[in-house]
């Protein structure tokens, strides 16, 4: 056998010698990690428990003044004066505009004259008609000059009587001339200054109040809570919060004041109005928009867990429950209201048992865990 047949031989065993260890020390290293235990899989939990929660209704609402007053002049003439500022606050019966009364009151000196000439002829054909009567008694007169004459008073009686009416009116339209706040409210854009001419009942409006102590937030619901919204509401009043976008404190509260008489057919919606009184910093505001929490009732000793424990898989939604010994249980549940964090539960879980809150993505049934504070 030649030098080079009797190496390649031995390289050959080599080689052989050489799988075969590695496959005896792969196989031990597989046998090794076998034997060796998997580590719990950590998590975050929490324990069901018994709450009181309220049932809710929410939807978007827009706020609305309680009252709105658009500000004309029932006369014309000149602006002489403006005593409020824009956005300002005014009372009830406060004075905000007077405009030139010379005009008018010119017209009621010229209406007074022409009722005191009038009273005078009236006076003189009441002389007149008495001393035709005597002479007709006599039979100086015609009865067709007495009937003339009695007339004649009665018409200027009666012209008297329009020249009052006249000077009353003059009156009415002199109390124009000074207009006052007929709410409590705030002002809006001011539209004239001091000295402009104004027309009666010209637009645009002097200016526009809005009463925003107490005021209106509209909002609808679903056809479907509209019988017991109404059984509710005739037991005693519902409360209702406005939210506003951004605010951090505690929302505005009102009651629900105000279901529409019909539902909107395009929408299978009704409209509701609450009342809020606004008092305290006046945060609503006419024409803003609210998030709008009505509830409706309570659910008393409801059993709950953090929303966040409820999963959704092909069969449903299902929480894993820890089990005494540390393992997992993939349990079925009957989801009801969710508020805020709290997640009810109608049926599945007991109140006192142990939830996974974070960490599921891991967990499969049967799997060991290791609760943690925090991941």
């Amino acid at each position: 056998m030649s030098v080079n047949g009797l190496c390649a031989g031995r390289s050959c065993r080599l080689l052989a010698l050489s799988l075969i260890c590695l496959a005896f020390f792969s196989a031990c290293s597989k046998k090794e990690q076998a034997k060796k235990p998997k580590l719990p899989v950590p998590v975050l939990a929490a324990s069901a428990s018994r709450k009181d929660i309220p049932v809710q209704l929410r939807a978007i609402g827009n706020v609305e003044a309680f009252s709105t007053v658009s500000i004309k002049s029932l006369v014309p003439g000149e602006v002489t004066g403006v005593f409020f500022k824009e956005g300002q606050d005014v009372k009830k019966g406060a004075l905000l505009f007077t405009i030139d009364p010379h005009p008018i009151e010119a017209d009621l000196r010229r209406a007074e004259g022409v009722l005191a000439k009038d009273t005078v002829e009236a006076t003189n054909a009441e002389v007149d008609a008495g001393r035709y009567s005597d002479l007709f008694k006599k039979g100086m007169v015609s009865r067709q000059q007495l009937d003339q004459s009695v007339t004649a008073a009665a018409s200027l009686k009666e012209t008297i009587r329009a020249d009052r009416a006249a000077i009353e009116s003059i009156k009415v339209q002199l109390g124009y001339t000074k207009i006052y706040s007929p709410i409590a409210g705030k002002t809006g854009n001011l539209n004239v200054t001091r000295g402009n001419i104004v027309k009666a009942n010209e637009t645009p409006y002097l200016v526009v109040i809005n009463q925003i102590q107490p005021v209106y937030v509209t909002f609808s619901a679903p056809e479907m809570f509209l019988s017991e919204i109404q059984a509710l509401m005739s037991k005693g009043k519902l409360k209702v919060a406005a939210r506003i976008s951004g605010d951090t404190g505690a929302p505005p509260e009102g009651y629900l004041s105000f279901i529409d008489n019909a539902v909107d057919i395009t929408t299978g919606n009704v409209k509701l109005k609450a009342t809020f009184e606004n008092k305290s910093d006046k945060k609503l505001w006419p024409g803003q928009f609210v998030d709008v929490v009505l509830t409706l009732s309570t659910k008393l000793g409801a059993t709950v867990v953090p929303a966040q424990a409820v999963q959704n898989g092909q069969k449903g939604q299902y929480v894993f429950v820890v089990k005494p010994d540390k393992t997992v249980e993939n349990r079925p549940v009957v989801l009801g209201l969710t508020k805020d964090n709290d997640a009810v539960i109608e049926k599945g879980i007991n109140p006192g048992e142990t939830v996974v809150t974070d960490g599921q993505v891991r967990l499969v049934p049967g799997t060991k865990v290791d609760i943690k504070t925090s991941l």
